[in-house]
């Protein structure tokens, strides 16, 4: 193959990888929206939230070390000893649970049947306070995230794609790193198993009548208050796998909440209460603007397009097609 073809695959393959991950967290915003119509701001100040607490388990830091030692005066920082991964992972999912939890019965049940405006502005203000908590808590400095999947380029990858280009070429192979593979093999695991439950399953059903209509479905014996759990666990679960993703490339630090921002495109593109338009959405976003920068940002613009490629592609979709590639036509009769 010409090495420009090898090159252009390259690119594909990580833009995949990455949309992946983009739907990933464009699932969390889906799942709350089709059960409560609430469009969660704070989703991805959850999945800071979720890596922070989980470094902070595994690390055997001192919640709220800062605090205590200002007030007392005293140095304490950590407990003395570290948690494996797995243990970790499963005590950050029972906070992530326990806020779930009272984010329902402190928030969401008072705020049933209110316009949708006054339930986006209540998530704000939850992205707001759930930062600073979470700088309170366990810091704000720049956190390392180890969970234990390998990282770095795949050799395998690089030896097997190098001999695929003509002979003579000066080409090393593609680079393919170890933990986008890791993490897209487990993006993928998670998006089918939430897709399956959502469309497939009970708790599922009840989920999506209750986003019809709150009154409708608390008069044929569906709890509210189970479901917005229930909803709000499950994306709380998903913003913590973000997290662990995300935090494992670049570190547990504020920018990872501003991976939120890249999942408005996809959900713009692929509907806000489509599962499957936020898989494609994120796949579109994903390779779009990898080959966009590939092809057109380096060689004409001086290269970072990849930060507001996606903002424009959407902003398209808005003008000519609103509701998106998967989403439901609203149409109101006066």
């Amino acid at each position: 193959m010409p090495v420009e073809l090898l090159n252009t695959i390259e690119v594909i393959i990580n833009g995949l990888m990455t949309g992946v991950l983009y739907s990933l967290v464009a699932l969390g915003f889906v799942l709350i929206f089709k059960s409560s119509g609430v469009f969660n701001y704070a989703q991805g100040v959850m999945a800071l939230f979720a890596a922070q607490t989980l470094v902070g388990i595994q690390t055997g830091q001192v919640p709220f070390a800062h605090l205590i030692n200002a007030v007392t005066g005293m140095h304490v920082s950590k407990f003395g000893f570290d948690l494996p991964s797995i243990i970790a992972i499963i005590l950050t999912t029972l906070v992530m649970i326990g806020f779930a939890w009272i984010v329902v019965k402190v928030i969401m049940v008072r705020l049933v049947n209110q316009e949708p405006i006054i339930l986006f502005m209540a998530t704000i203000g939850l992205a707001y306070f759930m930062e600073g908590f979470g700088d309170l808590m366990w810091g704000a400095e720049l956190k390392t995230l180890d969970v234990g999947l390998p990282s770095g380029g795949s050799f395998w990858i690089e030896d097997v794609t190098a001999q695929w280009a003509v002979e003579g070429e000066n080409y090393w192979g593609m680079y393919v790193d170890v933990l986008d593979i890791w993490a897209t093999i487990i993006a993928v695991f998670l998006v089918a198993a939430l897709t399956i439950f959502s469309q497939y399953t009970k708790a599922g059903t009840a989920m999506r009548a209750v986003a019809d209509d709150h009154q409708a479905a608390l008069s044929v014996g569906i709890s509210l208050n189970k479901i917005w759990i229930m909803v709000w666990s499950i994306a709380g679960f998903v913003a913590l796998v973000a997290g662990i993703m995300w935090g494992a490339k670049s570190g547990v630090q504020f920018s990872l909440s501003l991976i939120a921002l890249k999942a408005l495109p996809v959900l713009m593109l692929g509907g806000f209460t489509s599962i499957p338009g936020a898989i494609v959405g994120g796949l579109i976003i994903g390779v779009g603007e990898k080959l966009f920068e590939f092809w057109i940002g380096v060689p004409f613009l001086g290269g970072a397009t990849e930060n507001w490629f996606a903002y424009v592609l959407a902003l398209l979709f808005l003008v000519f097609r609103p509701q998106g590639l998967f989403g439901e036509k609203i149409i109101e009769r006066v």
